[in-house]
């Protein structure tokens, strides 16, 4: 993944991001995952933060993603934390 294509969408739990990866594809985003609790655990250290994923989009989708995910928000808030 070249940094300087894609742009930060959003920051959350395994379940979030599964969600809102699925609304994402429903609009033909498709979006990239970073899991540095993952990457850390396999390469034997501890994550800053556990199970928090990051989720990428493509420049040219950021605005798209971004009521993608206004849209989703809600729903996203009310998910129980894990």
């Amino acid at each position: 993944m070249s940094e300087a294509s894609y742009e930060h969408l959003f920051t959350g739990s395994e379940v979030k991001v599964i969600l809102l990866k699925e609304h994402l594809k429903k609009f033909d985003i498709i979006p990239v995952t970073r899991n540095e609790s993952e990457s850390g655990r396999v390469a034997g250290f501890a994550p800053a933060v556990f199970n928090q994923i990051q989720v990428f989009v493509h420049k040219d989708e950021l605005e798209k993603s971004r009521a993608v995910l206004e849209n989703l928000q809600h729903e996203l808030d009310n998910l129980p934390q894990e």
